[in-house]
């Protein structure tokens, strides 16, 4: 495998980069102060093809396929966890579209997502089921040449910019089923965001379907094919999250380096005491490990083959990783990094949800597991 980056994802890792620094970084205090939903951001991040960077060209795509995903994902969490979150969300319902839509859904679903014009949210979880359909309670019944739709989500991102929606429910055949549901529709109560530890600003709400009429054409691929379209969207949403840890890990290192490197004791920098290098080693040698991991993974699924073992592996170290490292880069900052006048005490509390949305890490050991015994 060639471990160099091409010339187009140079070039887009540079772009997000420079978008995270000039945009980002000056507002990721306040939006994670707030918890309000960065609307001013959206624009840009369209303009510069961030919604679209895996998608083809014929869908208003970039074309520049996973690992340019994960490579502007990275960049931007390191200002904003929150603010690189809407890009990993919104390719959950991308993946959907892309690989189970028609063409006429997709042509009216999923250019308008590559292009930023407006957001998608991607409702599956509930009270009760974490990631096991058996236990999903919506339903969507057929009425004529519609489906009604009852039911209660909860933990759905993307709300405030949300024009449409990917909802599953069971059938009248008990089977989970996809459908393409517009926010806009009578019965569709969108209830105010969650107050959450991390990744505030991400606009992440509970649902209620009340008897929500959905036309039979807004099927998103076959009946009770919901929890393989939900399988296929998670990979690429769990890819997401692992740059979202890398960048967030990286983060804490450089902030680290900055803090130990300014501050005296006994009349040398901090940074050449054996504890903080010690520190500093641990930090670096795992971020690279994740790094590795992430990129080899984006660069299977460019490859068009299946990730769910190889991302369920890469989930779970930079998951890792982003916690211990951001731990250890509280360790150095002492009890300043405690306090919110320091940028690190919000990574700390962002690394903690790359553990546990989109699949717990308890679940992806039992991925890998079974892969290697079946």
């Amino acid at each position: 495998m060639d471990f160099n980056l091409t010339e187009q994802e140079l070039m887009i890792q540079m772009r997000a980069r420079d978008f995270a620094n000039k945009l980002v970084k000056p507002r990721a205090v306040e939006i994670d102060r707030s918890g309000e939903w960065p609307s001013d951001l959206i624009p840009e991040m369209a303009k510069s093809g961030f919604f679209g960077l895996q998608l083809p060209i014929e869908y208003e795509g970039v074309g520049a396929g996973y690992k340019c995903y994960a490579l502007a994902v990275e960049q931007i969490s390191q200002a904003s966890m929150a603010v690189a979150a809407i890009i990993a969300i919104n390719a959950l319902s991308e993946e959907a579209l892309y690989r189970y839509g028609s063409e006429e859904q997709k042509q009216k679903f999923l250019k308008p997502l590559a292009k930023g014009e407006y957001a998608a949210m991607f409702a599956f979880t509930e009270e009760a089921t974490g990631v096991d359909p058996r236990a999903i309670a919506a339903t969507a019944r057929p009425d004529g040449d519609y489906y009604i739709l009852n039911g209660d989500k909860t933990f759905s991102s993307l709300a405030p910019g949300a024009g449409v929606a990917v909802i599953y429910a069971k059938d009248e055949t008990e089977k989970v089923s996809a459908f393409i549901v517009a926010p806009s529709s009578q019965g569709f109560i969108i209830s105010k965001p969650l107050e959450t530890m991390g990744l505030r600003g991400s606009g992440t709400c509970q649902l209620s379907l009340n008897d929500v009429s959905v036309p039979n054409e807004n099927l998103l691929g076959g009946k009770g094919e919901g929890y393989n379209i939900l399988l296929l969207s998670i990979n690429v949403g769990q890819l997401g999250i692992c740059a979202e840890a890398v960048g967030t890990a990286q983060a804490a290192l450089e902030m680290s380096l900055d803090y130990a490197r300014k501050r005296p004791i006994q009349g040398k920098s901090m940074l050449q005491l054996p504890t903080i290098q010690s520190y500093i080693g641990e930090m670096a040698s795992r971020i690279e490990a994740a790094k590795w991991l992430t990129y080899r993974t984006a660069a299977l699924k460019d490859e068009g083959k299946s990730i769910r073992k190889d991302v369920a592996m890469a989930k779970l170290v930079a998951s890792q990783a982003a916690v211990d490292i951001t731990n250890m880069a509280m360790q150095i900052h002492g009890s300043y990094g405690y306090t919110k006048d320091l940028e690190i005490e919000r990574l700390f509390r962002d690394a903690k949800v790359t553990q546990i949305y989109e699949v717990v890490s308890e679940i992806q050991r039992i991925i890998v597991a079974t892969s290697l015994v079946s």
